[in-house]
């Protein structure tokens, strides 16, 4: 009982605002506490849509007792309208993108910052991690995306389709004229498509974003570009030096995040926190209020352990 009034009191709505980060204009979706003792940054995975998130901060604000600040950062071009004019950002320039929207936007904030990143988020958090190493309290990857799966047949096509230029652009085509629908259309397309247990925010931003050209364009050369780099060794050596303030958290079925990885994680740095998830969410745990929750209440955990630790 008492835990829910506390919840009830610190319930509060996630606010969508536009940001101008180096010259391009950047979605964020943030929570402001009245008196913060820590900000959460968290960075989505690819497509790059805050609004998919707004559940998941939603239910982290409330689970950390509204003592914490929450700002979602959504990629350059990731967006409900064509602010770059149809250029195209590597996995380099979101990486940038986010270590100067923390200098803007943070810099002059004495709280510590927790970076959380989903996917090839937890990739572009560890990134961001050794760009501002002096702020950062803890890093937190979900269903981390941190090196390419050789086994993985989805991956094996996703490449190839992303490599492809005239494969891009005609799949960026259809996206823009399935766009054209009315959202009522657009809904059941979704719904019949993909699932039928996702959330009513998680199907609102599909319908906001995925039927822009320049949205699904862009999410496929970043996936291009995460392709080249992830071909490469994960940096071990800064995985060790920071492992006490790095945790990752993987599912049992996923090929982004396979259970080697783990295994190769657990070698690598061998105190580094691991956790796997065994409750039947998906990688897409964002786009379900049931993978929202449960994933809020872990990253929650999380943090709170990680702050008694620093306390004592």
């Amino acid at each position: 009982m008492g835990q829910e009034v506390l919840l009830s009191r610190t319930k509060r709505h996630a606010n969508f605002r536009l940001s101008n980060v180096s010259s391009f204009v950047t979605e964020l979706l943030e929570i402001h506490a009245d008196e913060p003792t820590l900000h959460v940054v968290f960075i989505p995975g690819n497509p790059g849509v805050v609004a998919f998130y707004k559940d998941l901060v939603e239910s982290l604000y409330e689970l950390l007792g509204g003592s914490v600040s929450l700002t979602a950062v959504g990629h350059i071009s990731h967006t409900m309208k064509n602010w770059e004019h149809g250029r195209l950002f590597s996995l380099q320039e979101q990486i940038d993108h986010k270590v100067e929207l923390i200098k803007q936007e943070l810099q002059n904030n004495e709280v510590p910052i927790v970076l959380v990143g989903h996917s090839i988020g937890a990739y572009i958090s560890i990134e961001t991690f050794k760009g501002i190493p002096e702020k950062v309290l803890y890093c937190i990857g979900l269903y981390p995306f941190l090196a390419l799966n050789p086994q993985s047949r989805n991956q094996s096509i996703i490449g190839k389709i992303a490599k492809s230029p005239i494969v891009c652009v005609a799949l960026s085509s259809i996206a823009a004229l399935v766009g054209l629908l009315p959202l009522w259309a657009l809904r059941v397309i979704l719904r019949k498509s993909l699932s039928k247990t996702w959330s009513n925010s998680a199907v609102e931003a599909g319908c906001s974003h995925l039927g822009k050209y320049h949205t699904v364009r862009n999410i496929l050369f970043m996936a291009m570009t995460e392709f080249e780099k992830l071909s490469e060794t994960p940096d071990w050596a800064f995985m060790r030096e920071k492992q006490n303030k790095i945790a990752y958290l993987f599912g049992i079925d996923d090929h982004w995040g396979p259970l080697q990885m783990v295994e190769e994680i657990s070698r690598q740095v061998p105190d580094i926190a691991l956790s796997i998830e065994r409750e039947g969410h998906t990688h897409a745990f964002c786009c379900t209020e049931a993978g929202s929750t449960w994933v809020a209440h872990h990253v929650a955990s999380l943090i709170n352990n990680q702050i008694s630790r620093s306390i004592h």
